[in-house]
């Protein structure tokens, strides 16, 4: 057998046993438990570049779940958060609502819990403490945007569809100047 034949046998072995690996993590934001959703590859041997990915209004589900899984084929260690706490999940729209707007009238409560989700991640030993970004959908996306003017140290944010109705009162000065820009 070439070189080449034995380099191409041992990258489809390698690919082929890529997996992405998922867990569950209990972690805490004062005393509230919350549970989020690990995501990582276990290919990847040295500390990994991290995301934290905040759920929509129907709390932590199958989507952020599913985004996790996603972002660690790419690499990522991924950490799905869990804003609403262990068990706490809403069963409609109507409940989304109720659940979502808790947390947007309170955004200092909305911080501790993004944090509590951040500094998870930045514990867990396959993630790079200092190589972290936020990512999250509507709910999600005001969320990662609060991550971001409470200076979080991340490298970026992505806000998908992310409210930005948040209190100018917590707006740095720069922020606001950018916002007026021509």
């Amino acid at each position: 057998m070439n070189g080449l034949m034995a380099l191409l046998i041992s990258f489809i072995g390698l690919s082929a046993s890529a997996a992405v690996k998922t867990e569950v993590v209990e972690y805490k934001e004062g005393s509230t438990t919350l549970e989020g959703f690990l995501a990582y590859n276990d290919t990847v041997k040295s500390k990994a570049p991290g995301v934290v990915i905040v759920h929509d209004w129907m709390g932590l589900a199958e989507n952020s779940k599913n985004r996790a899984r996603q972002m660690a084929e790419l690499g990522y260690v991924a950490f799905a958060a869990d804003i609403y706490g262990k068990g706490s999940r809403p069963k409609d729209a109507k409940e989304a609502g109720e659940f979502a707007g808790k947390y947007k009238g309170d955004r200092k409560l909305l911080r501790a819990r993004a944090m509590a989700a951040l500094d998870a991640l930045k514990k867990n030993p396959k993630a790079n403490p200092s190589d972290i970004v936020a990512m999250g959908y509507c709910f999600g996306g005001t969320t990662v945007l609060e991550m971001a003017l409470a200076g979080a140290p991340l490298k970026g944010v992505a806000s998908f569809h992310g409210g930005l109705d948040f209190p100018s009162a917590h707006l740095p000065h720069y922020f606001l100047r950018w916002l007026m820009l021509p």
